[in-house]
């Protein structure tokens, strides 16, 4: 789906003057990034998960690593709220 909003951004002019050409394909650029952003997420959740039994046995290093994780799940954590509200922007432009 992204490669098709892709050629239509790059082979027309469509982007630029249909503003509801241009909200659909802001909607998937944002959909697949928040989907990519759950599967960073849920690795990391998931890796986190892995080294905890360690950390509990006072690994330092583990430690540093689990909040480096913390630290970048939160971030994304973040991102895909700012990601979401953009979406729901674009969805509430998209029923008028």
């Amino acid at each position: 789906m992204v490669r098709l909003c892709a050629k239509i951004v790059a082979e027309t002019d469509l982007y630029e003057t249909d503003k509801e050409v241009q909200n659909l394909i802001d909607w998937v650029c944002l959909s697949e990034q928040i989907k990519e952003n759950n599967n960073t997420i849920r690795n990391l959740t998931g890796e986190y998960k892995k080294i905890e039994p360690d950390c509990r046995e006072g690994v330092r290093a583990q430690l540093e690593r689990m909040k480096e994780l913390c630290k970048g799940r939160n971030n994304l954590y973040e991102k895909q709220n700012d990601l979401k509200g953009q979406k729901y922007k674009i969805e509430k432009s998209l029923e008028r």
